[in-house]
């Protein structure tokens, strides 16, 4: 199992039993040096008014006119090899949900937890991740494996700057299918694949967007999608998973690192009433988000050695950098929290813009 998962698994742990885990060596230069490179995919999620059966087969009319995602590749990115099998998906929205849909290519379609809000990645599942405003802070979670079993969880902010996940969290008017082209658990033959569908009420989501859920034509919210593959042996006639060898990550938008809870690099979801925003806009601060990430993962580095913050650019060795797209280099002031790291980008019109991170990776804009 991956270090990272192993990590959230001892969060939760620690969550549900009242107690604490340190994540303050999580994060650092050498995660962005992995990370900084990688531009997150874009979507543009088509308005639908066809009814939509949720059953996991995807035949609707609807479905038929929505684009698939870009495939899978490994969570790590291109400098890994590709998944062993194929992963896509697709989104459509109304004003009440908003829905998702997945294709895998499995040719042995298996699932062994039938419990509601299990560690449902201990099975081959297919997971959402959706940070509404883009902050980093207050994002959703929901996993699904191919029994159907669903893990919904709200983080308040990612597991390494102290995220806890609220496991009690759930998603009320929730909606989802599993279709299996195959047999289920039956190792004796080989499947084709299996898809899934969920339909998420817009009012769930608006609790913590801090923005309008629905949302306007033209919104972009920050999302992602991962597999999760286990190799597997076939053991008294029953799937087995291999001993001692980590899963899969595979996702739409790569991260870069083996850690799905960095939602500065999930993918860009674009919402269309199909008259507007039909096509997909590179998100405009851009160059101030990396170079704010840019200090929070040297500021990470920083204090493990130095056992404090860094108050320039100086002291954390980016003073000769370039700083493309912003108006000048980010400015450092340090707070009783920690610090926080200002970027400040034009815009065509010539209006300035604002970006803020914290030390606890909280981005946002602040004029």
């Amino acid at each position: 199992m991956s270090s990272t998962r192993t990590t959230i698994l001892l969060v939760l742990a620690a969550t549900l039993a009242g107690g604490i885990v340190s994540t303050a060596t999580a994060g650092s230069a050498e995660d962005w040096a992995r990370m900084r490179s990688i531009v997150p995919r874009g979507y543009v999620c088509q308005f639908t008014d066809k009814p939509l059966r949720i059953d996991g087969r995807l035949d609707d009319a609807a479905w038929k006119s929505a684009a698939w995602t870009g495939t899978f590749i490994d969570i790590e990115g291109a400098r890994k090899p590709k998944p062993r099998f194929s992963t896509r998906a697709k989104m459509l929205w109304n004003k009440t949900h908003f829905y998702i849909a997945a294709d895998m290519i499995e040719p042995h379609v298996w699932g062994t937890l039938t419990k509601h809000d299990s560690v449902i990645f201990h099975d081959n599942d297919f997971e959402v991740f959706i940070d509404p405003d883009g902050d980093t802070h207050q994002y959703y979670e929901f996993e699904m494996n191919a029994l159907n079993t669903g893990w919904d969880l709200f983080l308040p902010r990612p597991y390494k700057d102290g995220g806890r996940a609220d496991n009690s969290w759930e998603i009320p008017g929730l909606k989802t299918a599993v279709s299996v082209r195959g047999t289920l658990n039956d190792p004796s033959d080989t499947d084709a694949g299996w898809s899934v569908e969920i339909a998420i009420p817009w009012k769930v989501l608006a609790k913590s967007a801090n923005r309008p859920s629905p949302p306007r034509s033209g919104d972009q919210w920050r999302v992602n999608f991962s597999r999760v593959e286990w190799k597997h042996l076939v053991q008294d006639g029953k799937y087995k998973k291999v001993p001692k060898l980590r899963e899969d990550n595979w996702v739409w938008s790569p991260q870069g690192i083996i850690d799905m809870h960095r939602p500065e690099m999930w993918g860009y979801v674009q919402f269309s009433d199909g008259k507007t925003a039909t096509r997909f806009r590179t998100d405009p601060s851009r160059s101030a988000r990396v170079a704010l990430m840019s200090v929070y993962h040297h500021q990470k580095s920083f204090v493990r050695k130095h056992k404090k913050w860094a108050g320039s650019l100086e002291e954390l060795g980016l003073a000769g950098n370039k700083w493309k797209g912003l108006a000048s280099p980010p400015k450092i002031e340090r707070t009783e929290s920690g610090y926080k790291a200002t970027a400040a980008i034009k815009t065509a019109a010539g209006r300035t813009r604002r970006f803020q991170v914290q030390a606890d990776s909280k981005l946002r804009e602040i004029d």
